[in-house]
């Protein structure tokens, strides 16, 4: 659904009405609190010094986590990488761009001279070099898919705390391995789905949980892009060797730094394959694992962290008349266990009883973007980009309203209970001290600050309580849950997850996988 400004705008402020009220002591103590996130996810200033981390993959998600990583929980003091142009673009990120931009760079995230830099930061050729600095404490992995769990595996083993990007790994049986080796040790493993740190998903589960939109059976996620405007040169489109050349952000062009790499000594088989590594089986894991893991991470998430029952879906590479192996679109349906109010609990012994989320990707139209909607019996909540949240209320029997521009308060039945109204007369003053408190917390963050302080925390207040709150079982869930729905998508068919699938213990996985 694609809302107009003067739609958006009742919309956010009809979340903000409800936050006034559903979480009115929460926002009142968020609002006093040195930082919002360390407040809401239960973790306070770090005591001692930052944790020290090395980067290994500086390519555009790695490039995230330094600019959004707070240098008093942890500081990169060691990188890594393999392409000339990605060495050069997080040592100086991106030009032009401002202070606060998500490609900073060691240089302006720092504040550091040349000479600075040369001093304080260390570059290694090979990760392995980087693994054996023994003044480093985290690893935080950013690489290509198909390394994940390789470079993992020897990260835990030479005794270090680990993040690792999504998918934990490109396969179930790795995941497995990795969970494991996780669990033995006495070292933290987090997993980059950064939606568990959102101020904003915390905020928008508080009001599922209080049954503000009644009886949820629908939620409809989606990431779409337009992939298909031809790339100008000098005005014209660009062909090369007779291909038109599109604006598909995992198939840019090649930087010159990066044209003369020695490829095949990294272990790939073509220079498009190392640059281009989403694009092919070998190295990646397509829509569902690159994008669509983590839109059924948030749904799961709004679910109460709920395991799916059974998947189905279709994809087509219908557009891009290029190699890769990948389809450009998918389309699929899974079946959760019926969701019950208030506490976020889950029936699950009707099998009749039962929650649809539906995840569209698509190449060639960017109508919506990305987001998810969550539809209940007495409303709409709109989360769009981890940005912004809008809510709608359902019209009653009998009440002729346009709810897409009708302004509602919030109504507390009880005191895990809320209902929107039509009126102020139930709420008093809660609406504009909602919006207030809600905007002091800084509910627009996307978690990435958030995730990393934690692990940082946890690191430096060992005790069995104190863990990340994606690690590696709860990656596990989400990359069973990915990497089924492709398989259904491989074999259009309708898959029943399995329990054992979802077990540490257990090496069964999906057929095919």
């Amino acid at each position: 659904m694609h809302l107009s400004p003067e739609h958006k705008k009742t919309g956010r402020q009809n979340y903000f009405n409800a936050l006034g009220v559903t979480r009115r002591d929460f926002l009142k103590a968020a609002a006093v609190a040195p930082a919002a996130g360390a407040f809401y996810f239960g973790y306070t200033q770090l005591s001692g010094d930052p944790v020290r981390a090395g980067l290994i993959g500086t390519g555009h998600q790695g490039s995230v986590l330094l600019s959004h990583s707070n240098p008093e929980y942890l500081r990169f003091t060691a990188f890594s990488d393999i392409r000339p142009s990605q060495i050069q673009r997080i040592k100086y990120g991106d030009e032009g761009k401002p202070l606060d931009a998500e490609h900073q760079g060691f240089l302006r995230k720092y504040d550091l001279s040349e000479v600075q830099f040369e001093q304080e930061v260390q570059q290694y050729d090979d990760y392995r070099q980087l693994l054996e600095d023994k003044s480093i404490e985290l690893v935080v992995i950013a690489l290509p898919l198909h390394l994940h769990h390789q470079v993992a595996v020897e990260a835990l083993a030479a005794g270090k705390h680990v993040f690792c990007e999504t998918l934990m790994a490109q396969n179930l049986g790795q995941c497995k391995e990795l969970a494991r080796q996780a669990a033995d040790s006495d070292l933290h493993f987090a997993v980059g789905h950064q939606r568990h740190y959102s101020i904003l998903y915390n905020n928008a589960l508080s009001m599922i949980e209080t049954n503000l939109l009644g009886d949820v059976r629908h939620i409809r996620a989606l990431w779409h892009r337009n992939n298909s405007w031809p790339v100008l040169h000098n005005t014209e489109p660009l062909f090369e060797n007779g291909i038109l050349q599109l604006q598909d952000s995992w198939r840019e062009a090649i930087p010159t730094p990066d044209l003369t790499m020695d490829y095949q000594s990294h272990g790939y088989e073509s220079l498009e394959e190392l640059v281009w590594w989403p694009l092919y089986r070998r190295t990646g894991g397509g829509l569902m694992a690159e994008s669509g893991s983590h839109q059924l991470d948030a749904c799961s998430l709004l679910l109460g962290e709920s395991r799916p029952l059974a998947v189905s879906g279709i994809g087509s590479k219908s557009y891009f008349e290029d190699d890769r192996e990948v389809d450009d679109h998918v389309f699929v349906t899974l079946e959760y266990p019926g969701f019950e109010h208030p506490q976020g609990k889950h029936q699950g012994s009707d099998p009749n009883d039962i929650v649809i989320v539906t995840y569209s990707c698509l190449g060639t139209n960017a109508f919506e973007n990305y987001g998810e909607q969550i539809m209940g019996t007495r409303g709409t909540m709109f989360i769009e980009q981890e940005q912004d949240v809008l809510l709608y209320k359902e019209a009653e029997p009998g009440e002729t309203i346009n709810p897409s521009l009708t302004e509602v308060v919030v109504s507390e039945k009880a005191a895990d209970q809320a209902a929107m109204v039509t009126s102020a007369s139930d709420a008093g003053s809660s609406a504009s001290s909602g919006w207030a408190q809600a905007n002091a917390t800084g509910v627009s963050g996307r978690g990435y600050r958030e995730q990393l302080e934690h692990l940082a925390w946890c690191i430096r207040n060992p005790d069995s309580e104190n863990r990340p709150r994606c690690g590696a079982g709860t990656a596990l869930v989400n990359a069973v849950t990915a990497v089924t729905a492709d398989l259904a998508i491989a074999k259009r068919q309708r898959i029943e997850f399995k329990a054992e699938w979802f077990d540490v213990g257990s090496d069964e996985v999906p057929d095919g996988v």
